[in-house]
């Protein structure tokens, strides 16, 4: 599945939160991220960003698609993220 989240949280836990949305995801923008994962990653990103963030505070949408190609992505202005994750 393809998978985009999206997250507003803390500022103490943004660099938490990211780091560990890296080992799943590729970082498209600040608090955005995007990638394709199999349903067990998916789980166990969940599961692990539950651990992560402040139900009662803090805020993380996940849109999940069949693939990306279910997508169009359009961007206007500079691109941030990307390659850096590409080994």
């Amino acid at each position: 599945m393809f998978v985009i989240v999206v997250y507003d949280v803390e500022e103490k836990r943004v660099t938490r939160v990211l780091k560990y949305l890296r080992e799943f995801l590729n970082w498209v923008q600040n608090s955005v991220f995007e990638g394709e994962l199999t349903e067990g990653k998916y789980k166990e990103m969940e599961i692990g960003l539950k651990k992560k963030i402040k139900i009662e505070n803090d805020s993380v949408i996940i849109y999940q698609f069949e693939d990306e190609s279910r997508v169009e992505k359009k961007t206007m202005g500079k691109e941030k993220g990307g390659i850096e994750n590409i080994l």
